[in-house]
């Protein structure tokens, strides 16, 4: 794709967020240099991924459309089989396994046409029908509730999901004026990860009361009530560069981003506790697995998706 034909807003964006990385970098190096004594070795680390993930993000972004919703396919098999990975499967799965695979590029397919009304019952429907059946098929009925459950939900949380992420880049131009489907999909990407970031940020500040400490110890009222308050505000402030939201649409929006990313950090939580596991993998230096860094987009971006389409004349 030219540049010249890509939003300008989404290309100010994107040059935003690689100044607050430079920012960073050069704040670590400065720590390093004044505070020697200290290790900042985490914290390099946690940047040197971002700039990663940035870039990788922003060259997705940029590329041909359908190239773009290939590379977000890519991401829901790394995340699925990340998934599998960390989850206790039988043996006689494996044939059942290859079939939910097999949703991520027919999604993907649905996607690219345009086919909404498939789209969103593709997966909860028929490929949840589907697997049960195909289990019941190899006519292995011990722990096939169990089963057909946890591969129910892996196919919600990082195929379906992370879909309607994808479906909004295919979103008609008039749909969003001001950037596109694409400023749609930035739009709910920095306010998920700067959500996290804030609620990490006042936790630490200032957190003394903890929210749910039997499924995340360290999530405390203090920063959930702060992260809150800073995405609704940067919701506001970045609206009219990246959506057609008016002010009361973006803080709507904001609220809705903020209290679906923490559940959907709590979810995952929950996940791995009850695995007895602290990360999903160590596939992003400091920072962990694929499902560890999309663990608030499984909730906010169905939430925020509807959202915007419900706002979108005769969607």
């Amino acid at each position: 794709m030219n540049l010249s034909q890509i939003p300008q807003n989404i290309l100010l964006m994107m040059g935003g967020i690689f100044g607050l990385l430079l920012l960073s970098t050069l704040i670590t190096i400065l720590l390093q240099k004044f505070h020697p004594q200290k290790n900042y070795d985490e914290l390099k680390m946690r940047i040197h991924s971002w700039w990663v993930m940035a870039s990788v993000f922003a060259l997705a972004m940029t590329l041909n459309k359908n190239i773009s919703l290939w590379f977000m396919a890519f991401v829901s098999f790394l995340a699925f089989k990340e998934y599998l990975s960390i989850i206790p499967t039988r043996s006689v799965d494996r044939r059942v396994i290859f079939w939910a695979y097999t949703a991520i590029p027919v999604q993907t397919y649905w996607i690219m046409m345009n086919w909404y009304d498939m789209f969103i019952i593709f997966i909860p429907v028929y490929m949840f029908l589907w697997l049960a059946a195909k289990m019941v098929l190899i006519g292995e009925t011990n722990g096939f509730l169990k089963a057909v459950g946890t591969l129910q939900w892996g196919l919600m949380i990082t195929v379906f999901t992370i879909g309607h992420m994808a479906y909004m880049l295919v979103f008609p131009l008039e749909f969003n004026p001001v950037a596109g489907g694409g400023g749609l999909v930035l739009y709910l990407v920095i306010l998920t990860q700067l959500n996290d970031i804030a609620q990490f940020i006042w936790g630490k500040s200032f957190g003394r009361s903890k929210i749910i400490p039997s499924v995340s110890p360290n999530k405390t009222w203090a920063g959930f009530l702060g992260g809150v308050a800073t995405t609704i505000t940067l919701a506001w402030l970045l609206a009219p560069y990246l959506t057609f939201f008016n002010t009361k649409n973006s803080i709507v929006a904001g609220a809705i981003i903020a209290f679906s990313g923490f559940l959907g950090d709590l979810t995952m939580s929950a996940v791995k506790r009850d695995l007895g596991i602290k990360d999903t993998s160590q596939l992003v230096p400091g920072h962990g697995g694929i499902l560890d860094r999309l663990d608030s987009l499984t909730y906010t971006a169905p939430l925020f998706f509807h959202f915007t389409s419900y706002l979108i004349p005769n969607f």
